[in-house]
């Protein structure tokens, strides 16, 4: 049993692909605020948010909802690796300004169109068609073999009280799927503890699937193309 909870929570590598999207006026990037507008969290104003990442130049700026996620076209000067805008110079960038010009620190995690369309494609709970008992926890990066580990172990003991939550971990993201609910759910709990993927120390944000599959929709489509190169 317990070495069938590993292999379930281990790091799964999406397969190896690449996408095209429909890159005409809509949104490049997409930055998740972390603790932002929920039950004890931050205030921040989604009209000053859009400020913000406007007054650093980006463009196609908008938000969706309350809890933290804008986006926006990345500017061209923005410095990039390997072609590619990247994502954790935005980060900090976005950090920086926010705490500048709102008065807030908060974790910025930012994603490029393409690796939220990845998301969606690497879906290992597919069946699941209440999309407010899936989540997908965004990490700021791709994290070690440990977190495998850590996940598989929060699982293990939260089954042995007869919880049916699972997860697993592909690339940067923790997927969590709570079929008995979200809220009470043991396993989310438990992923907040030291060390875990929405601890303090991990800042790791969550999104409930609605929330992923709107993001993804206002990006373009982004379609998968098996077998090129990433």
């Amino acid at each position: 049993m317990r070495n069938a909870l590993k292999r379930r929570a281990r790091i799964r590598w999406p397969a190896v692909t690449s996408t095209v999207c429909d890159d005409v006026g809509v949104p490049t990037h997409i930055a998740l605020l972390r603790g932002v507008n929920n039950l004890g969290g931050k205030r921040v104003a989604m009209a000053e948010l859009r400020d913000v990442v406007a007054a650093l130049g980006h463009t196609d700026v908008m938000t969706y909802i309350q809890s933290g996620n804008v986006l926006f076209t990345a500017r061209l000067t923005a410095r990039t690796t390997a072609g590619r805008t990247d994502t954790s110079v935005l980060s900090a960038e976005l950090e920086r300004a926010i705490a500048q010009g709102i008065g807030v620190r908060a974790r910025a995690i930012v994603l490029s169109r393409e690796d939220l369309a990845g998301c969606v494609h690497d879906n290992p709970y597919p069946e699941e068609t209440n999309p407010r008992l899936l989540h997908a926890v965004f990490l700021p990066e791709v994290p070690g073999p440990g977190m495998a580990a850590w996940v598989a172990d929060a699982e293990r003991r939260i089954r042995e009280k007869g919880s049916r939550d699972e997860a697993q971990v592909i690339g940067r993201i923790v997927y969590l799927h709570t079929p008995d609910g979200y809220p009470g759910s043991d396993l989310r709990r438990a992923l907040d503890k030291a060390g875990g993927p929405t601890s303090s120390s991990v800042s790791g944000t969550a999104r409930n699937w609605a929330t992923v599959s709107r993001l993804a929709e206002l990006c373009g489509p982004c379609l998968p193309v098996p077998g090129a190169p990433n």
